[in-house]
């Protein structure tokens, strides 16, 4: 098992072709930044639904000419299984973040989330089979564990599903299972809870909850708390979702055919994110004299979610770098600068 900073060693001396699947989107356009840093070629594949081609011009301004040179954009839909296997085509690992992501929308939308999260998952997996792809990785969710009580979760112990979007985020780890005792061939699923960072959308009606309160107090508008502020959540800067996932896409093979946990192992509650994100600002420089309006509790939200994170590191290696406090002060420069 080795350790990250070995991992990126020898990902430099022995260069991989990637397929990063929503790619324009958060996590998809840091996943590309680290791995053209690394001087990997990287394949993207996005539609825009969620992502932007701004996060894009972002990381080419971030790299070097040559490194930007190793990425090659397809715009296209994981909905579409030919567009899927021409895009995995020869490559070695593959990054699967495409899907609709947030519970409202879903139970908004629940059709248009199953189409893009199982449909859309499917096709990749089947693509990947078909191309004989070294390592697949996709984005599962923490919605997974839905009415499971106990805290930490445990990868092992889940309870009934709370929203489509949670539905379909398991169904996704069950297709996983079924490939692997099927056809051999094996895949990871990284259960993400709460990623943060830079380029989290803040705008429109499912942005999160960090990069659109963050937004609020930069813009002076009020912050809305959904319940009584004592809901926790375990809070994760990108960088941790980058190591984890190409942790788990470098690793050994009794390593693959697993579901981790993506997260720090800490719980905080929404209050207590409120004065971290303020203080935050007031370190950068920004007066935030505001309180936050409490409203209703929003459906389909669980009460407390805290991961266990042990599996991630005994077998991946997993080692969090960034707790939620240096993660919003590492974030915010980036809002700073992007907030209008």
């Amino acid at each position: 098992m080795k350790k990250f900073e070995q991992v990126k060693s020898d990902l430099v001396n022995s260069p991989k072709i990637w397929l990063v699947t929503g790619v324009a989107g958060f996590i998809g356009s840091n996943l590309l930044e680290m791995l053209l840093k690394l001087n990997q070629t990287v394949v993207g594949l996005d539609n825009f639904a969620t992502g932007y081609q701004k996060n894009l011009d972002e990381v080419k301004g971030l790299v070097t000419a040559q490194q930007w040179a190793g990425f090659r954009f397809i715009e296209g839909d994981i909905r579409d299984f030919d567009t899927c296997l021409g895009a995995s085509d020869s490559v070695d690992y593959i990054l699967h973040q495409a899907a609709l992501g947030s519970v409202p929308r879903s139970i908004a939308d629940p059709i248009t989330t199953n189409s893009a999260n199982i449909s859309g998952h499917l096709n990749m997996l089947e693509a990947a089979k078909q191309n004989q792809v070294t390592s697949f990785v996709y984005a599962a969710s923490s919605s997974t564990y839905g009415d499971h009580p106990a805290l930490p979760k445990v990868e092992e112990s889940i309870g009934n599903p709370l929203s489509p979007y949670a539905v379909t985020k398991y169904v996704n780890e069950l297709y996983a299972d079924v490939y692997a005792r099927t056809y051999g061939f094996k895949c990871t699923g990284l259960r993400y809870f709460n990623v943060f960072g830079k380029r989290q959308d803040p705008d429109g009606a499912y942005a999160a909850v960090i990069p659109k309160w963050t937004a609020s107090m930069i813009k002076g508008e009020t912050v809305f708390i959904n319940g009584d502020g004592e809901t926790s959540r375990d809070f994760s800067y990108i960088d941790n979702a980058v190591q984890m996932n190409l942790l788990a896409a470098t690793s050994s093979d009794d390593a693959k055919a697993e579901v981790y946990n993506m997260a720090v192992g800490d719980r905080t509650t929404l209050n207590d994110l409120f004065n971290s994100i303020k203080s935050a600002l007031i370190t950068n420089g920004v007066s935030v004299e505001l309180e936050p309006e409490y409203r209703d509790f929003r459906a389909g939200d669980v009460r407390h979610s805290q991961a266990d994170i042990s599996k991630g590191k005994s077998k991946l290696g997993y080692d969090p770098e960034f707790p939620i406090q240096e993660g919003i002060l590492a974030a915010m420069p980036w809002y700073l600068k992007n907030v209008q």
